[in-house]
């Protein structure tokens, strides 16, 4: 997994509540196994029209937001299905920080297991980021997750919490089976030890 230190990078409005993980992501695309290809459908149904065309003022649609490294959003972000496609999609389009008043607790999860960060700020403080994302090509945000910090362009600097532990693995690029390896050495001396002990097993 891509470690998470400094991410600078335009802002994407999304001023929307309760944004369902099959807005993220719509159920026909559920298909793939693979975590990559699935971000040219993200939103798919509010990017595009029935017959495959652009909706052209949709926020991702806008060329100022086209390579958005980071969302801001409204409450109850990622709700409704446990689906992990969902920041699957969110990654592969290039977005590495969701911030939002809250998230849905599953969706919340998968993201620091695929190497986003989702950061919950009260609501006013969202509303002033949103008001600074709409700032189009001039949008770049700051996200220091070391210092827990968001710079917004205007250069007001907005403190955030993280857990400690996930913080550790985004910093680190650890992902379940990278944790797992970090104990390699273990699990091989273990593993001998028991062919010795238990040879039938």
């Amino acid at each position: 997994m891509e470690k998470f230190t400094v991410l600078t990078g335009v802002a994407a409005p999304l001023p929307m509540i309760n944004v369902d993980t099959d807005m993220i992501i719509p159920k026909q695309f559920l298909k793939t196994i693979k975590r990559t290809g699935l971000g040219k459908n993200l939103f798919d149904e509010m990017r595009y029209t029935h017959d495959g065309k652009e909706v052209a003022d949709f926020v991702l649609n806008k060329p100022a937001y086209r390579s958005a490294k980071v969302l801001v959003a409204g409450a109850n972000f990622g709700c409704g299905s446990s689906r992990e496609h969902a920041p699957w999609a969110i990654a592969d389009f290039g977005i590495r920080c969701v911030i939002a008043p809250s998230f849905a607790d599953i969706f919340f999860n998968n993201c620091f297991k695929n190497g986003i960060l989702p950061i919950k700020l009260p609501t006013e403080q969202v509303e002033a980021l949103l008001k600074q994302a709409e700032n189009g090509a001039n949008a770049t945000f700051t996200v220091d997750l070391e210092n827990q910090v968001i710079t917004a362009p205007d250069g007001s600097k907005t403190a955030f919490e993280v857990d400690s532990f996930r913080k550790h693995c985004l910093l680190n690029g650890l992902d379940d089976i990278g944790l797992t390896l970090q104990k390699n050495a273990k699990i091989e001396a273990f593993e001998a030890a028991r062919k010795q002990s238990a040879p039938w097993l």
